[in-house]
C-alpha cells in the first residue's frame, strides 16, 4: 500500500521547530563491538588496568604494551572477565597499531600522547588517551551495566562527577532483572525473525515483550511467555497489516504529568497528530522517528476541520501505522474524542484511550486548592464557553452556574467570559464570588489572574494585553477563595466595595 496522506484544509502542519530536529550533540554516543577484535593499550598504570578490565569485559583481544605493569594489571591478565589480555613487556611502536579496532593510551607525557594519537590516526585506528581529551577521537562515559542492556553517560569531559551522579540515579531506577530480559530478547530474536513478520508485526511483538518486562522486571522470562508471544504474532501475520489509533491525554503541559502508559504509547507511535494546546516538551517524549503533525483546532483562527482530522487519522492507520491522537489535558474532556472514536470504529480500526491529567486538575494543583473543599463546595462542574459557532453555548444551565455550593471550571472562556459572567449573575450568582483565570497551567510561563466574577473580565483583558498566552481556564466558586492567590485580592475587593458604599451613602 502506498504511503498517501489526504490533505485537510488547511493542511496539517509539521512539528514545531523545537521538536523537528535533534539538538546539537557534544559527542555521538556509539557502542563498539569488540568481541574477538584486537585492541591496543599502551601503559601499565592503574588507569591502564581499569581500561583493560573494561575492554576485556567487552570481549576484546587486548594487547597491552607496558614495561612495568602494575599489580592490578598483572592480576587482571591472569584472570580477565572475558576476551583475552596479552602483556607485552616493552614500549609501543607505531607498527603495533596496525589492524587494531581501537587504540587506548594511558600515557602521562604530552609529547608521547601526541605521538601515540598521530600513529593511531595514521593507521586509521580510533584513539583515546586517558584524561587527555585533546588527543581523543572518542571518549569513555560512565556505564550502567545490565548487559546486554548497557547505558552510557557522557558530559564531554565537562563534569565527570556529575556524570557519575547521573549514573547512580539510573542505577537506582533500572532493575537488576532487566539483565535477564535483555538476554531473553537476544536469545528469542532468531525465532521472531523466522516468522518473517512485517515491520509492524515485529514492533508489536517487542512492544508486548517490553510491556511484560516493565510489569515484572525481576521476573524470569519464561518459555511459556515466549511461546505465547510468538503464537500471537503468528496469528496476526495473516492480517491485512492495519494499524491502530490511540487517543492520548497530554495533560496540561508539564511533561512530568504524563502517565507511564501515555509515555509508552507515545514511544511506540509511527505518527503523532497533536493539538495546538500540546506543549512542545510533551512532544519531545514521543518516539523520535515518529512523524509529528499539527492538526490542532485553534479557536478563532484557521484550523483543520474535524472531518479532515478524522479522515487523516483513519487513512494513516489503514496504512498499518500506529497513530497517536495527542490531545491537551484529558482526551475525554472537551476534546471531540467521541467523534474520533466513532470514525476509527466505523473504519474497523482498533482504538484505545489513554487518560491524562485534565487542565482543571493541573490548574488546581498549582493553585494548591481543593475544588471540592467540604466547607465551600458540594459538587464540581465543567462547562465550555465556546460553541460550534464560537459563541457562548445556548444550552448552559444558568441555575447550576449560579449555585453558591458549586465549583465551576470554564473551558475556552476568553472571548465569551464577560457575557457568561453577566448572565450567571443575572441568574443569581454573587458577583463577589472568587474567580481566577489560569493561563498555561503547569507550564513555566503559567500566569494566574485572581479577581471576582464581576471584575475578572477587566483583569483578563489586562493580562492578555500584558502578554499572557497559552490555554486559558477560568475557575470560580467559594472554594477557589481558599487559594493563596486570593490572600490579598479579596481584601482589596472588599475594601473597594466598602469605599464605594461609603461614597454612595454620602451622595
Amino acid at each position: 500500500m502506498t504511503d498517501t496522506i489526504p490533505s485537510p484544509v488547511p493542511a496539517p502542519r509539521t512539528a514545531r521547530p523545537a521538536t523537528a530536529r535533534m539538538a546539537a550533540l557534544a559527542r555521538l554516543p556509539v557502542f563498539f563491538s569488540l568481541q574477538g577484535k584486537r585492541v591496543v593499550l599502551a601503559g601499565g598504570s592503574e588507569a591502564a588496568s581499569w581500561k583493560a578490565e573494561l575492554l576485556a569485559a567487552s570481549g576484546a583481544a587486548l594487547d597491552v604494551f607496558a614495561t612495568e605493569p602494575c599489580d592490578d594489571l598483572l592480576a587482571l591478565a591472569a584472570d580477565p572477565p572475558d576476551g583475552s589480555i596479552r602483556l607485552v613487556a616493552r614500549d609501543w611502536t607505531p607498527a603495533d597499531l596496525a589492524g587494531a579496532a581501537i587504540a587506548i593510551g594511558a600515557i602521562e607525557d604530552d609529547e608521547e600522547c601526541a605521538r601515540f594519537a598521530a600513529a593511531a590516526r595514521s593507521a586509521g585506528v580510533p584513539v583515546n588517551v586517558v584524561d587527555k581529551p585533546a588527543f581523543c577521537d572518542f571518549a569513555f562515559g560512565a556505564i550502567v551495566n545490565r548487559s546486554p542492556l548497557v547505558v552510557g553517560i557522557s558530559t564531554d569531559g565537562a563534569a565527570p562527577v556529575f556524570g557519575q551522579a547521573v549514573r547512580a540515579k539510573i542505577e537506582a531506577v533500572i532493575p537488576q532483572g532487566f539483565k535477564r530480559w535483555a538476554e531473553a530478547a537476544r536469545s528469542w530474536r532468531p525465532a521472531v525473525s523466522a516468522l518473517s513478520l512485517s515491520y509492524q508485526g515485529r514492533r508489536r511483538f517487542w512492544e508486548r515483550f517490553t510491556a511484560s518486562a516493565l510489569e515484572t522486571p525481576e521476573g524470569v522470562p519464561s518459555p511459556e511467555l515466549r511461546d505465547s508471544l510468538l503464537a500471537r504474532a503468528e496469528n496476526e501475520r495473516t492480517e491485512s497489516g492495519q494499524g491502530s489509533v490511540a487517543l492520548v491525554g497530554a495533560g496540561p503541559g508539564d511533561p512530568e504529568l504524563l502517565t507511564l502508559k501515555a509515555v509508552r504509547v507515545l514511544q511506540s507511535a509511527d505518527v503523532v497528530l497533536y493539538d495546538d494546546l500540546v506543549a512542545p516538551a510533551v512532544l519531545d517524549v514521543a518516539r523520535r522517528e515518529a512523524r509529528k503533525m499539527l492538526v490542532g483546532k485553534t479557536g478563532y483562527k484557521p484550523s483543520c476541520k474535524q472531518d479532515d482530522i478524522n479522515a487523516l487519522m483513519v487513512s494513516l492507520a489503514r496504512q498499518g501505522k500506529r497513530v497517536v491522537r495527542l490531545k491537551g489535558g484529558d482526551p475525554m474532556v472537551f476534546g471531540r474524542a467521541g467523534e474520533e472514536i466513532t470514525a476509527a470504529r466505523d473504519a474497523g480500526l482498533p482504538v484505545e484511550v489513554v487518560p491524562g491529567i485534565t487542565a482543571a486538575q493541573g490548574a488546581a494543583s498549582r493553585l494548591a486548592v481543593s475544588l471540592t473543599h467540604r466547607d465551600h463546595a458540594r459538587r464540581l462542574q465543567f462547562v465550555t464557553a465556546h460553541a460550534r459557532d464560537g459563541k457562548l453555548p445556548r444550552d448552559i444551565d444558568w441555575t447550576a452556574l449560579a449555585d453558591p455550593a458549586a465549583t465551576t471550571v470554564v473551558y475556552m472562556p476568553q472571548r465569551t467570559w464577560a457575557e457568561l459572567a453577566e448572565r450567571a449573575v443575572a441568574a443569581g450568582l454573587d458577583p463577589a464570588t472568587p474567580a481566577i483565570a489560569v493561563f498555561s497551567a503547569t507550564r513555566p510561563e503559567e500566569r494566574q489572574v485572581p479577581a471576582t466574577v464581576a471584575t475578572l473580565a477587566g483583569a483578563l483583558h489586562q493580562a492578555v494585553a500584558e502578554g499572557a498566552t497559552g490555554p486559558c481556564l477560568i475557575l470560580f466558586g467559594h472554594a477557589i477563595g481558599e487559594a493563596a492567590a486570593f490572600a490579598g485580592e479579596l481584601e482589596q475587593h472588599a475594601a473597594a466595595q466598602a469605599a464605594q458604599a461609603a461614597q454612595a451613602a454620602q451622595a
